[in-house]
């Protein structure tokens, strides 16, 4: 079965939220261990900068392999 746009608008929504959170929470409990202390407020500045990051990251990827898949696709 296919996914919808709107479930898959959803999912996408919800993955940033949860990588955006991931990112903040490992900061706050690996940074102290290697000796480096930000305030809160920069946590979620660099939070935002990897999430920004991760989303161009998925984004290159995916349009890779459909390109891939296209030229695959194409050649069968």
């Amino acid at each position: 079965m296919k996914q919808s746009r709107l479930m898959s608008l959803v999912e996408s929504v919800a993955n940033v939220i949860v990588g955006y959170g991931v990112a903040v929470v490992t900061q706050i409990l690996i940074f102290p261990i290697f000796g480096l202390h930000t305030t809160l407020a920069q946590k979620l500045k660099m939070g935002a900068v990897f999430t920004v990051v991760s989303i161009a990251r998925s984004f290159a990827l995916r349009r890779l392999f459909e390109e891939i898949r296209s030229r695959t696709h194409h050649r069968s």
